[in-house]
């Protein structure tokens, strides 16, 4: 089972990795393709503005960030285990399972990496995702491992682990592990 664990979080750093080397050109292009950080832009005149951060998205509502559409369908927590037996993966704390949409709204093939997002409690402490149990949380774990094709779209499961006395308020989801982040709040 571990060495089953090992070799998955292997293969999902070196495809991490293998994202990344096109993600500075992809920051810099235009953010006509649906960026949703706030930034910087000029006006008519061509005095630099500040533009607004758009609001928090919810549950089932669009949110975008550089070439993903990402929606979240729902979240589930207390969760003990993922998988069945005689495989799976016990949470330290509870498992959080956050069934999402990804939708690639760019021009180009892109690969959707679980262990770019973040999820947050009201406090604000940050909790990464857990890759082992999400492989395990997937039924076809080979969703969240292959580029996603423009106008496609692919839907999983990304599980945190986290604390049992600890509620999760808000996710920042990201289309690789150097993009601002769109959140949406889970309460």
């Amino acid at each position: 089972m571990r060495k089953t664990t090992t070799l998955a979080l292997i293969a999902t750093g070196l495809i991490a990795l293998g994202c990344g080397s096109g993600a500075a050109d992809r920051a810099n292009s235009s953010g006509d393709e649906g960026g949703a950080k706030a930034g910087s832009s000029t006006d008519d005149k061509g005095d630099a503005k500040t533009e607004e951060k758009p609001a928090t998205a919810k549950i089932g509502q669009p949110a975008r960030d550089g070439k993903f559409e990402f929606t979240v369908k729902s979240s589930k927590c207390g969760v003990a285990k993922v998988g069945s037996e005689p495989l799976g993966q016990k949470a330290q704390g509870q498992f959080c399972l956050v069934t999402v949409n990804v939708k690639n709204i760019g021009k180009e093939a892109q690969m959707f990496d679980g262990s770019s997002q973040k999820a947050y409690a009201a406090d604000g402490t940050e909790y990464s995702a857990d890759t082992g149990a999400a492989i395990y949380a997937n039924k076809n774990a080979e969703t969240f491992l292959n580029d996603v094709n423009p106008g496609n779209q692919v839907t999983g499961v990304v599980v945190f682990d986290i604390p049992k006395n600890v509620k999760l308020t808000k996710l920042e989801l990201h289309d690789s592990m150097f993009s601002g982040g769109v959140d949406v709040a889970l309460s």
